[in-house]
């Protein structure tokens, strides 16, 4: 099967200016340096896959889908994508901002490669799908960030194109407009779109995406199954976080974690789990020398990284690690989480001083579902309890 889209030893790099001090411009020149955006990537997506894009800010994304619709060019590397691409990169791309929504609908249609008489026969779907009736006629400036992503989404998707690139606009969208776009998404995928979504919502990424691309720092460090991906991602911000300025101090000569389990109360490994459920987190460590007063942190995210909850036996440590022992460590919290997906992760430390401790290992992710009671948003489930007052 010939792939929709082809990139081999893709690399991008701009010029960086580094200012210098205004009475130094006098004497000197601007200092120049070379800015690698991305770097030596190569991958293939067959027609009918849906692909997301997972990455830190930075890390070269949005350069990617810029490139795969033509905007700039690879400074190194072969690109080839086959068919119409219809880009959707940023909010309001494509319009005119004096033109009327209903002018700027028939010349994104033309760019996107329909006919007048083909827009004509879809116009009607184009304002229906973007629910902006009363205002197809008000020109685009006066539109809001939501109106402006609803209209370029139904232009985009009804040009039926092979390949559909969505940045992260759509989160501009309120939720009803996003499930919506999601549905439509599915339908032309099913025709043989291609579709390459960038996102910070790893809910979508794991809804709708076959597989998923993992970026840093320019570079692909992962490409396959999207719960893999996710991980992958997981792993980058944790990595990440422990590089921090302030962070705590890392000793990963100390020990190891050697085994993850998440458990069901009946100490059976589970992914699923409903409201109220006891999970435990079971953590195989291994101390390479002797470790003094071990304790183990407890981290619950949801799919956005939002912290759900956190933490740790500081204050009543395990007992001290020999060199060579091993031991099994369990923590069980109870899920008053809502439903939706989630990941759980641990590490092991050891304090250094008072309110100080080390880094000896962390765990990968590990992502498990929550079923919650209908109607309950938010992260906690607090069991609010409805009743008449009596004064």
């Amino acid at each position: 099967m010939t792939a929709t889209i082809s990139l081999a030893d893709v690399s991008k790099r701009y010029i960086k200016y580094d200012d210098t001090a205004v009475m130094a411009r006098l004497w000197s020149r601007t200092n120049r340096s070379w800015l690698w955006a991305l770097r030596d990537i190569g991958f293939d997506v067959q027609p009918g896959e849906s692909v997301g894009i997972l990455g830190r800010n930075g890390a070269g994304k949005s350069t990617l889908l810029s490139m795969l619709c033509g905007v700039t060019a690879p400074s190194s590397g072969r690109i080839r994508v086959r068919g119409r691409v219809a880009p959707l990169i940023s909010v309001g791309v494509g319009f005119h901002p004096e033109m009327t929504g209903r002018e700027n609908v028939y010349v994104n249609g033309t760019i996107l490669g329909l006919s007048r008489r083909e827009i004509d026969q879809r116009f009607d779907s184009i304002v229906e799908f973007a629910e902006i009736e009363k205002f197809i006629d008000t020109p685009v400036k006066f539109y809001s960030s939501g109106m402006f992503v609803r209209l370029g989404f139904a232009a985009a998707v009804a040009s039926q194109p092979d390949v559909l690139l969505v940045d992260e606009v759509l989160a501009v969208g309120d939720l009803p407009f996003q499930i919506r776009c999601f549905e439509r998404m599915n339908e032309i995928r099913e025709q043989g779109s291609t579709i390459v979504v960038v996102t910070h919502n790893l809910g979508a990424v794991r809804g709708f995406c076959d597989r998923g691309i993992v970026l840093r720092d320019g570079r692909l460090v992962f490409d396959g199954q999207t719960f893999d991906a996710v991980s992958a991602y997981h792993n980058i911000l944790g990595e990440l976080s422990a590089d921090e300025p302030g962070a705590e101090a890392q000793d990963t000569q100390a020990g190891r974690i050697t085994s993850v389990e998440v458990l069901d109360v009946s100490r059976r490994p589970s992914a699923h789990f409903r409201v109220g459920d006891t999970m435990i987190m079971r953590i195989g460590v291994e101390a390479l020398r002797d470790i003094d007063e071990p304790f183990v942190w407890l981290g619950i995210n949801t799919v956005s990284g939002v912290a759900a909850y956190s933490d740790a036996n500081v204050r009543e440590p395990f007992p001290r690690l020999r060199a060579g022992e091993k031991a099994v460590y369990e923590v069980q919290t109870q899920l008053q989480l809502t439903t939706g997906s989630y990941s759980v992760e641990a590490a092991l430390r050891y304090a250094t001083g008072p309110g100080v401790s080390a880094l000896v290992g962390r765990c990968a992710p590990e992502n498990f579902y929550v079923t919650g009671r209908g109607f309950v948003h938010g992260v906690a489930d607090l069991s609010g309890q409805f009743v008449v007052g009596t004064g």
